[in-house]
């Protein structure tokens, strides 16, 4: 053992590189983009599975739905889409039903969404989405009717 394993215990110093890069998280990116046809969905594909630590790449093309799993960054995902290709590009802006209370509140349900989903604000911000609340009159009418009611009235 000679003096400088002695003094490199002491001093610790990185030895391989200057600055030492992180590695990106594992991570999901959904991204909305505009896909007509087969083409499209081609050009879509081919741009990020040339990007450097991404995993798998599934294209929806009924739901202009991109979604890319690996080591990467969600804007440089997206930059590189829009790009590549010369379509817009939005980040995934719905959640599905079971993630949302009220789906059909009215700051909710979102008619451009696809089947089985809703807008993320709902979920984002309950506050933002004013929830339609029935009167006192309306719930008791409601009420009269009700199973759990014992002494309503069954109308069939």
């Amino acid at each position: 053992m000679g003096i400088v394993d002695v003094v490199s215990e002491f001093c610790t110093l990185p030895r391989t590189r200057r600055h030492l890069r992180r590695r990106k998280h594992f991570q999901t990116v959904e991204m909305k983009v505009l896909i007509d046809c087969d083409g499209c969905e081609r050009k879509v594909r081919r741009a990020l599975e040339g990007m450097e630590g991404v995993t798998a790449v599934e294209v929806a093309p009924r739901e202009h739905r991109v979604t890319v799993t690996g080591h990467v960054d969600a804007g440089k995902v997206m930059r590189r889409v829009a790009y590549k290709t010369g379509k817009r590009v939005e980040p995934w802006p719905y959640v599905p039903y079971s993630a949302v209370a009220r789906p059909y509140a009215p700051g909710a349900y979102d008619r451009r969404a696809p089947p089985g989903y809703v807008s993320a604000a709902a979920v984002a911000d309950p506050g933002a989405a004013p929830l339609a609340r029935a009167s006192s009159t309306e719930a008791r009418y409601a009420a009269a009717f009700s199973d759990e009611n014992p002494n309503a009235c069954a109308v069939m």
